[in-house]
């Protein structure tokens, strides 16, 4: 994928400023992968100096962390309606340890 998006827009490899438009979504593309592979992905896209939203379910995220500044958690606890929250990537791995130590953030 990252590779059909430097071919067809151009992009230079480690490129620090570009006036090209860099965003990409990625859907879910790492649920089946090996850890390995996902790492791979990700220091590829930051090669490339892709923006990403990446959407994948919790289990990928302590890979994904190091790559990301932000999180937006969505849930739905009542099956009515979804509620996104926006958090630094500092703020989530904070509410993650005090989830694992019972307290709450």
């Amino acid at each position: 994928m990252a590779a059909s998006l430097a071919y067809q827009f151009k992009l230079e490899w480690s490129a620090t400023r570009s006036k090209t438009f860099r965003f990409a979504v990625i859907d879910e593309a790492f649920g089946r992968g090996s850890d390995e592979s996902t790492r791979f992905a990700l220091k590829l896209f930051r090669s490339l100096g892709l923006q990403l939203m990446i959407v994948t379910p919790l289990q990928k995220i302590h890979i994904i962390e190091p790559f990301v500044s932000a999180v937006g958690y969505v849930d739905n606890v009542n099956g009515q309606y979804s509620r996104l929250q926006t958090i630094t990537i500092e703020e989530y791995k904070t509410r993650q340890l005090a989830h694992v130590a019972g307290l709450r953030p």
